[in-house]
């Protein structure tokens, strides 16, 4: 069998089928694009982590859980609060999934 240099494939090769642990998988997947999401764009408008919690009416530790990827605390009142400090619109999409090809 040729190597797969692709992240999923390598994954349900390890760890199998298991709902469980795809769901678990997918729900860290979206932590850490979050958490990055608020990174980039506060460092994007050149705002260290101690301006933004001001901008926002919290706590330097706050906007530093939050940018941490394996934070599962996300909540959509604080992103927009974020958005809003950062001159930034908020959109929160649901999309198809993509369909997976067959190997």
């Amino acid at each position: 069998m040729a190597k797969s240099k692709d992240a999923l494939k390598i994954l349900e090769r390890v760890t199998g089928r298991g709902r469980a642990l795809r769901r678990r998988i997918e729900q860290e997947t979206v932590n850490s694009r979050v958490a990055r999401m608020i990174y980039d764009a506060r460092t994007a408008a050149g705002l260290t982590q101690q301006q933004l919690a001001a901008r926002i009416g919290t706590q330097q530790p706050v906007i530093a859980r939050l940018e941490d990827g394996d934070y599962p605390g996300h909540s959509l009142s604080m992103l927009q609060r974020i958005a809003t400090a950062l001159a930034l619109q908020l959109e929160v999409r649901m999309v198809p999934r993509r369909r997976r090809r067959a190997a």
